[in-house]
């Protein structure tokens, strides 16, 4: 890992925020900055994310905050591989903290289609195909012109029910209601370098690039970096009610490699039109290429975050994955077959703005367990001596 795999296409014009395990004294997870001269650690600041994001300008708080250097970003870099990593020196995690890790899916018209094949094939790969060509001759292959909740999308719906072809994957993705899950428990997300779990038993599955919103408690959009809500589609394709097994699983999420905090060099209208580009490449060779325009999302970020809130509060904010155009179909074992990860890929994923998300595909039970939850949060916090003031 380098400067040039994880800083974004501007370099440290924008306000990089993020969190390191920091081994000055008593070890622990420190928010951070990332700038020209290096990484320095926030936390005589501010103690979590979570409360910087409370702010009413964090970009500007964060500029005011001298913080101590920890190294240069070329050092946190080269430990950053979770797979040679010294634990004994700092690196990057997941740059959130409190925040529920929330998600919404079928946001785009070509993934839902794909979400559509995966029901009527029953989470069976090998039927893919098949079930591609049918389904596209019924449905058509473009329903991005059709704005979720409008007259026109009522009308498709009744039509398409009339032809007994209905789904509750179209029901979310041009009905009134955006879907929206609980991707993974607070403080699981893993970071940049770490392992990206799958499970064992999951035998057709993919990566899922997406921009993922920081919001605060008044539902207030603070910024955003990249995701990996990686996805098991046999898992959720067998059943819509299995949909926690196929998304909620050890490493399963990661985010990073920083959020970049909205300021004069980064708004809400970068986040609408920016593009990811997806690279997977195999121990055995085989690359993939994808792209997630944010452009073709057919809900804008506003009103998924409004729906997040509609009817629940969270007092320390969320962060929304908002879904991914992406959808593989590129065959890689077998013609027909579709992709599916092999262990020790490595998924990457990069914006002009929000950087270089990189990671390594294993199975869940064999990447790093989840320990450090919330009890060890603050008690960590409390040994090093911020749980006091305003900082938290």
């Amino acid at each position: 890992m380098s400067t040039a795999t994880l800083l974004p296409a501007d370099l440290y014009a924008g306000t990089l925020v993020t969190r390191i395990w920091n081994t000055a004294g008593v070890a622990g997870p420190s928010v951070a900055v990332l700038r020209a001269d290096g990484v320095y650690d926030l936390s005589a600041h501010v103690a979590s994310m979570s409360t910087l994001l409370e702010s009413d300008s964090p970009a500007a708080l964060v500029k005011s905050y001298a913080g101590a250097r920890v190294g240069s970003l070329e050092e946190l870099l080269a430990n950053g591989d979770e797979a040679t990593r010294d634990i004994s020196k700092p690196f990057f995690l997941s740059p959130c903290d409190l925040q529920v890790i929330k998600a919404a899916g079928v946001t785009f018209a070509a993934s839902m289609i794909e979400r559509v094949i995966e029901e009527k094939a029953g989470g069976d790969a090998s039927r893919a195909q098949a079930i591609r060509s049918q389904v596209l001759a019924q449905i058509g292959a473009d329903l991005s012109a059709i704005k979720p909740g409008s007259p026109q999308a009522m009308q498709l719906k009744a039509a398409l029910q009339a032809q007994g072809i209905w789904s509750q994957y179209l029901e979310v993705g041009i009905g009134p209601d955006a879907e929206v899950f609980t991707k993974a428990p607070v403080l699981s997300s893993v970071g940049t370098g770490s392992a990206v779990g799958i499970r064992a038993d999951s035998h057709w599955n993919n990566p899922e690039p997406e921009v993922v919103l920081a919001v605060n408690s008044r539902g207030v959009i603070q910024g955003a970096a990249l995701g990996n809500d990686v996805n098991l589609r046999d898992i959720e394709g067998r059943s819509a009610l299995l949909l926690g097994k196929a998304k909620d699983n050890n490493a399963s999420c990661a985010i990073g490699p920083f959020i970049r905090l909205f300021d004069d060099s980064f708004t809400l209208d970068h986040v609408r039109n920016e593009v990811l580009q997806l690279q997977v490449t195999g121990e055995d060779g085989f690359v993939m290429k994808g792209v997630n325009s944010m452009d073709q999302i057919s809900r804008d970020p506003l009103e998924l975050v409004e729906q997040v809130m509609g009817a629940h509060q969270y007092p320390d904010g969320f962060m929304l994955f908002m879904g991914t155009l992406f959808a593989p179909t590129q065959d890689r074992d077998q013609a027909g077959s579709g992709f599916t990860h092999h262990l020790g890929d490595t998924v990457r994923i990069q914006s002009p703005h929000l950087g270089v998300l990189s990671n390594r595909v294993r199975h869940c039970g064999d990447a790093p367990p989840w320990q450090f939850g919330l009890r060890a949060f603050f008690n960590n916090l409390a040994a090093r001596g911020l749980l006091s003031g305003a900082g938290l």
